[in-house]
C-alpha cells in the first residue's frame, strides 16, 4: 500500500491540443501624440527660461528694493502687483531676444546647447514674435500708471532689447546687463513718488556692481566656450585677475548699501542684514575659488539670498526707524 501510487500522482498534463486557448495578447497602448499647441507652448516655455526662474528673482530684489524705499513702507498692491508681472514680463522678453541674437553662439556652448533656438525647435520669427507679445503686455502694465514711469519705460525696453548685441562688440556686457536689470529701480520711484529722487540712483548705481559682479560669476562658466566661439564678457577681461576684480566690484556694492542706509536714515536691522549679506557673498568665494563650472555657477545661483537678505533688512529697515 505504501508503494502504491495514487491516481492524481500519475494523472498526465492535457496535451497541448486540448489545453484552454489562451486570450490573445493585448495590442500595446499608444500614447495620444501632443497636440501643436501644447507642444509649442512647451517650447515658449523653454524659451522664455520660465523653467529656470533665478533670473526673475536676481531682477525682482531690486525691483522690491525700490518699492518698499519709495513708498517708505509697503508699496499699494497695485503697483505691487504691477511691477512684479512686469519684471517677469520684461525678464522673458529679455531671454528671448538674447537667445535670438546669440542663435550664432548659443550652439558652441556647451551650457545653452539645448536651448529651442539653438537646436532648431523655435524659429527666428517665432521668437521675435514672442518678444513682441511679451513687452507689449508689459507695456500695457506701464500704462496703469503715470506719464514719468511711461517715458522711462522708453529707455528700459531700449537697454532690454540691446544688451545681447553687446558681447560681440565690447567685454563689458555685464554692466550693461545691470543697467536693465537695474532700470526697474527709478521706475518703481517714478510710479510711487512722481520723480526720481538721488537716493533711487544711488540704489541703482549699487545693482549695477551687483549684477556685474554676479553675471562674471555666470560669465566664468562659459569662458572656455567663448573664447573659442569669439564672444566677449567680463570674465575673459578680467583674466586671471578675475576673482581680485570680483572682491572689489562685491566690496563697492556693500559700501554702496550701507551709504544707502545712512543717506535713507534706515534702522540697524537694515545694516544687520547687510552684514548678512556680506557673510553670504564671503560664501561665495569660497565655493567658486577653483573657478570650476560647478561652483561658478553655484556662486551665481547664490546671489538670490543676498538680493533676498538685503530685502529683509530694507524692509525691517523702514519699519523700525
Amino acid at each position: 500500500m505504501a508503494g502504491r501510487k495514487s491516481k492524481s500522482s500519475t494523472r498526465r498534463a492535457p496535451s497541448p491540443q486540448h489545453a484552454p486557448p489562451r486570450p490573445p495578447p493585448h495590442p500595446p497602448q499608444e500614447s495620444a501624440p501632443t497636440p501643436y499647441w501644447r507642444e509649442r507652448l512647451g517650447q515658449y516655455w523653454l524659451l522664455v527660461r520660465g523653467h529656470r526662474p533665478i533670473g526673475t528673482l536676481l531682477l525682482l530684489w531690486p525691483t522690491w528694493w525700490a518699492l518698499w524705499l519709495a513708498a517708505d513702507g509697503f508699496p499699494s498692491f497695485g503697483l505691487w502687483l504691477i511691477f512684479t508681472l512686469g519684471v517677469w514680463l520684461t525678464r522673458s522678453a529679455g531671454c528671448v531676444i538674447n537667445d535670438y541674437a546669440d542663435r550664432w553662439l548659443d550652439p558652441q556652448v556647451e551650457r545653452t546647447q539645448s536651448r529651442p533656438l539653438a537646436t532648431g525647435a523655435v524659429s527666428g520669427r517665432e521668437a521675435l514674435a514672442v518678444f513682441a507679445a511679451l513687452m507689449l503686455v508689459a507695456f500695457g502694465l506701464v500704462l496703469l500708471t503715470n506719464r514719468l514711469t511711461v517715458y522711462l519705460s522708453f529707455a528700459g525696453a531700449l537697454l532690454a532689447a540691446s544688451y545681447p548685441y553687446l558681447k560681440r562688440y565690447t567685454y563689458v556686457p555685464q554692466v550693461y546687463l545691470g543697467l536693465a536689470f537695474g532700470w526697474g529701480i527709478p521706475m518703481a520711484f517714478a510710479a510711487t513718488q512722481g520723480t526720481v529722487p538721488s537716493i533711487a540712483w544711488l540704489l541703482f548705481l549699487a545693482n549695477v556692481v551687483w549684477a556685474t559682479a554676479y553675471d562674471t560669476w555666470y560669465a566664468m562658466v562659459d569662458r572656455d566656450d567663448d573664447l573659442r566661439a569669439g564672444a566677449k564678457s567680463t570674465a575673459i577681461l578680467f583674466g586671471e585677475a578675475d576673482l581680485v576684480v570680483q572682491g572689489v566690484l562685491y566690496a563697492l556694492f556693500l559700501a554702496a548699501l550701507i551709504l544707502l542706509g545712512q543717506r535713507a536714515t534706515l534702522a540697524p536691522a537694515y545694516y544687520i542684514g547687510v552684514a548678512v549679506a556680506a557673510g553670504l557673498i564671503a560664501r561665495e568665494f569660497h565655493i567658486a575659488r577653483n573657478r570650476s563650472r560647478d561652483g561658478c555657477f553655484k556662486a551665481f545661483l547664490h546671489n538670490n539670498w543676498v538680493g533676498a537678505t538685503v530685502f529683509v533688512g530694507i524692509v525691517l529697515g523702514v519699519a523700525m526707524r
